[in-house]
């Protein structure tokens, strides 16, 4: 799908009559690609931070970069919109860190995506059924998105991927972003990989990996959008086990036994789903680099380990909003809808990692059986 493009200087209505736009001047000279980003926490404040500081030296972009922000009146009685604009800063997701002077905050949803062509989806998955609904029509009919979501949606008729959701609700095509990614390390420009899932058209990843290379942040197409998209996704139950173990001081060995039967959980997972997996895709960035990081350094390892040290006496819900001031968990829903699919399929034993967690999660186990699983002898095929 050849990308749209927008005359600088122009503004989005210049030729425009509709947000679907058929792209018939995409191949004119001097046209640039306007890139929107669709969430505005920590991790969606540093994907525009990247994106902005392309966009700024990058001809084939328009300067500007559009992030929807779910607006919330801070502390101070001023509207969190208001303060990026004047600070540059998300001052309550990723406060300190200038995101560019090219970003603008905008908590009109439809305006944000206005004449954009590149569209970042970057927000909790939770939320994605209500903002797809929302920009139905809105979009431009030859727009390009990428998912940085990491969740799935499950149906009665199973699992659905959350790019697989966005390209169905607003017909357009949707690759992923995924990676050893702590927002908070890229923020501050430590050097950082990721990997970009695509499907069938190399010359659209190009132009992703362009628009989020910087020096300090590396980035790979692999040609498999389902893997690259579970791993992301995955990776955070195995941290929420992970956490478990540190919030029972059951030690490294413990831990490191725990990764590898989530890496071997998530491996069948993903061929179960989509045997068009590749092996490959889990030695990449978004696979074995993400599963390590997020069970040393990520939130959901992080409230795993203060449920667990509380006995799983306090709720996930409760330790979310005490701990995250407003982020949201990954790893608890996708438990949830992972056992839900394997539940549905029969499968459950086969996966006894999983669907320990989740039981845990759900208060049906104590967290201490994170270990005792592991005398099941899963009857993973090889």
């Amino acid at each position: 799908m050849t990308p749209a493009f927008e005359l600088e200087g122009e503004t989005a209505t210049t030729h425009h009559t509709n947000s679907a736009n058929n792209g018939a001047n995409d191949n004119q000279i001097g046209f640039k690609s306007r890139v929107s980003v669709i969430g505005s926490g920590s991790w969606g404040s540093v994907a525009a931070k990247l994106v902005a500081f392309n966009t700024l030296n990058l001809s084939s972009f328009h300067d500007e970069v559009k992030m929807w922000v779910f607006e919330e009146t801070l502390q101070s009685g001023k509207k969190l919109t208001d303060a990026i604009n004047r600070t540059n800063e998300n001052v309550k997701y990723l406060p300190g860190i200038k995101l560019g002077k090219n970003v603008i905050a905008d908590p009109d949803l439809d305006n944000a995506v206005k004449g954009a062509n590149m569209l970042v989806f970057v927000t909790p998955h939770q939320f994605i059924d209500n903002i797809c609904k929302s920009l139905v029509g809105k979009v431009r009919s030859d727009a390009e998105a990428i998912s940085l979501i990491k969740g799935m949606e499950v149906k009665i008729e199973g699992p659905c991927l959350i790019s697989t959701y966005i390209s169905e609700q607003l017909g357009i095509n949707c690759s992923v972003l995924m990676g050893a990614n702590l927002a908070s390390e890229i923020a501050e420009e430590k050097f950082s990989e990721a990997t970009v899932g695509y499907g069938n058209n190399r010359e659209i990843a190009e132009q992703w990996v362009q628009l989020f290379t910087i020096p300090y942040f590396m980035v790979t197409p692999v040609q498999d959008v389902e893997g690259v998209e579970l791993c992301g996704t995955l990776k955070n139950v195995v941290a929420i086990a992970a956490g478990f173990v540190d919030g029972l001081d059951m030690g490294n060995n413990t831990k490191a036994a725990i990764i590898r039967f989530g890496l071997r959980e998530m491996r069948e997972f993903c061929k179960l789903l989509f045997s068009s997996v590749k092996d490959d895709t889990f030695f990449e960035s978004c696979g074995v680099a993400d599963v390590i990081t997020t069970c040393f350094g990520g939130r959901n390892r992080k409230v795993a380990e203060a449920f667990a040290k509380n006995g799983g006496k306090r709720s996930f819900d409760e330790l979310e909003a005490e701990m995250l001031q407003g982020q949201k968990l990954q790893g608890v829903p996708t438990a949830r809808e992972v056992y839900e699919v394997l539940r549905h399929r029969g499968l459950l034993e086969l996966f006894p990692l999983f669907a320990t967690v989740h039981e845990i999660c759900s208060g049906c186990l104590p967290p201490s059986a994170i270990v005792i699983y592991s005398e099941k002898k899963p009857r993973l095929p090889v």
